[in-house]
């Protein structure tokens, strides 16, 4: 089993998806995108999957700064642009289960994802 937890280590809701994996006893490669860069292909294969509407965090600050205009004229290819130079406004935390993908963190929901 391959598993990748894509985030910000600083953010709240990554620190308890890393301790819920550790005290499971879950084998797992974090990847942070602010750190490590976000690569562009992977990036339009999470859209692929998940839809720009899904993947983009609006709860962000990054996200409450742009402008109304800017936020009404989102569509894939600006929402793209704008997750690839602002890779915090990528939800998480984005978990990888040998490619299938889950975005967020719930106790009961890793539970269920590793048998736990």
């Amino acid at each position: 089993m391959t598993v990748t937890l894509y985030g910000i280590k600083n953010c709240d809701t990554i620190k308890k998806a890393r301790k819920w994996l550790e005290q499971a006893g879950v084998d797992y490669r974090f990847v942070d995108h602010r750190a490590d860069g976000l690569d562009p292909e992977q990036l339009a294969h999470w859209l692929e999957l998940l839809g720009w509407e899904q993947l983009l965090n609006k709860r962000g600050t990054t996200y409450r700064a742009l402008s109304d205009a800017d936020k009404a004229a989102l569509g894939p290819e600006s929402a793209a642009a704008l997750l690839q130079a602002h890779p915090a406004m990528i939800k998480r935390p984005l978990l990888d289960l040998d490619g299938e993908l889950h975005l967020g963190f719930k106790p009961e929901h890793y539970a269920r994802l590793f048998n736990q």
